[in-house]
């Protein structure tokens, strides 16, 4: 691939899994040294312009990484063509960029927990209208997943 990977976590509404998953991939770059464009959106429009959730960030600040300063935004047909990857959060989100997904987009759609061994079709667990533990399991999920693809990304 001769563009520089860029890599778009997907989840509704852009304020608790896909802010997570951003972050957890951030950490696992930075921790690698991959030169790669990060970023996180939603398929819905309800929080356009909000941070991520109180208990998204408290849960990401307890793992190293500050998220305070993301902003919701949905994804776009643009997006297809400006990033290497678009990775979904669940069945549901996936089956959406694929309708949304242009015939000249170039980004390689997958489920997050599809890198990962064992975990093929499995969504990352959505915490929203769960209590403060259900972060964790998310911090678990996009922790996994983001390693599993940082991996990937940066070849052998």
């Amino acid at each position: 691939m001769s563009q520089k990977p860029a890599v778009l976590f997907v989840c509704l509404g852009n304020i608790c899994r896909s802010p997570l998953a951003e972050a957890a991939f951030r950490v696992e770059a930075a921790r690698r040294g991959l030169d790669v464009e990060v970023d996180s959106a939603g398929t819905g429009h309800w929080h356009v312009g909000e941070p991520p959730d109180r208990r998204a960030q408290e849960t990401a600040r307890r793992h190293g990484a500050e998220i305070g300063q993301q902003r919701a935004r949905q994804v776009t047909r643009d997006d297809f063509r400006r990033f290497t990857h678009i990775v979904a959060l669940d069945l549901p989100v996936l089956s959406a960029l694929r309708r949304l997904r242009p015939e000249n987009g170039i980004a390689e759609l997958a489920l997050l927990l599809d890198h990962v061994e064992g975990r093929r079709g499995q969504p990352v667990a959505d915490p929203y209208y769960g209590d403060d533990d259900g972060f964790e399991t998310t911090w678990a999920d996009v922790t996994s997943g983001a390693a599993a693809l940082a991996r990937k990304i940066a070849g052998p």
